[in-house]
């Protein structure tokens, strides 16, 4: 079982920036590619960006391309997501997830671990 946090999250306003984490303990040694999913309420869990653990290949929704950044630090169990010229529908609830099945995964559920979540809201 992998162990996942996100921290990063809070308030701006468009045009603005924040920086997400999403840190791994446990059993982290399967971990084909860590990803950022997002979810607002009343919708489902969508895809924004991935990257693999090895490699560091990287992978964006087309709605986030351009403005967005995911990283890794490989040592420090830590994967980063840079989000720039925030709009209001990034507005959401931000997930990282683990999945050891392959590397190359956008649905959900091929994820096998997941963080708590962390609030991200963008106002007009």
């Amino acid at each position: 079982q992998v162990q996942l946090a996100e921290s990063g999250g809070g308030l701006v306003q468009a045009g603005g920036s924040l920086i997400l984490s999403c840190t791994a303990s446990g059993r982290t040694f399967s971990t084909l590619s860590v990803a950022w999913f997002r979810q607002a309420p009343g919708n489902k869990r969508d895809f924004v960006t991935s990257i693999t653990w090895s490699s560091g290949s990287t992978y964006y929704a087309d709605s986030v391309k351009g403005r967005f950044t995911i990283s890794r630090n490989n040592a420090k169990n830590t994967v980063y997501l840079q989000m720039n010229n925030l709009k209001p529908e990034d507005t959401a609830v931000y997930y990282c997830g683990t999945t050891s099945s392959s590397r190359y995964r956008t649905n959900p559920e091929d994820f096998n671990s997941w963080g708590q979540g962390t609030q991200v809201t963008v106002s007009s």
